[in-house]
C-alpha cells in the first residue's frame, strides 16, 4: 500500500501565495516523476507541474514563472510553490506520484485524495 497525504490548501486573496506539499509513505522501493494535477468544477483534471527524480521539471504553459515544483525524495515528499496566484487557480489540486515496491516490479501510478486551493478575487 501506497499513501500521499496532501497539505497547505486553504483560501488565499488574489496575488497571494500557497505551498502544497505531498507526503509519500508505504511499500515503496523507488518513486520516479512526481506531479501536481488540479481540477476545477466542470472542468477535466490537467497537468500542473511535473518533476523527474533528477530534478527535471516541466509546467503547464498557465503557471509557467508563477508556481515552482520541488521534491525531497530522502522525504519522498514533493511541494508545489505558488506565486501570484489569480482565482483561474482556484481547482483541487492532486498530487501523483509513479512508484515501484521493489527493483524487479513495474512502476504504478498512485493519487492523493486532493487539496482545495481557493483564490478570491
Amino acid at each position: 500500500q501506497v499513501q500521499l497525504v496532501e497539505s497547505g490548501g486553504g483560501l488565499v486573496q488574489a496575488g497571494g501565495s500557497l505551498r502544497l506539499s505531498c507526503a509519500v509513505s508505504g511499500n515503496i522501493f523507488s518513486i520516479n516523476a512526481m506531479g501536481w494535477y488540479r481540477q476545477a468544477p466542470g472542468n477535466q483534471r490537467e497537468l500542473v507541474a511535473a518533476i523527474t527524480r533528477s530534478g527535471s521539471t516541466n509546467y503547464a504553459e498557465s503557471v509557467k514563472g508563477r508556481f515552482t515544483i520541488s521534491r525531497d525524495n530522502a522525504k519522498n515528499t514533493v511541494y508545489l510553490q505558488m506565486n501570484s496566484l489569480n482565482p483561474e487557480d482556484t481547482a483541487v489540486y492532486y498530487c501523483k506520484i509513479s512508484s515501484r515496491s521493489a527493483y524487479y516490479t513495474p512502476y504504478n501510478d498512485y493519487w492523493g485524495h486532493g487539496a482545495q486551493v481557493t483564490v478570491s478575487s
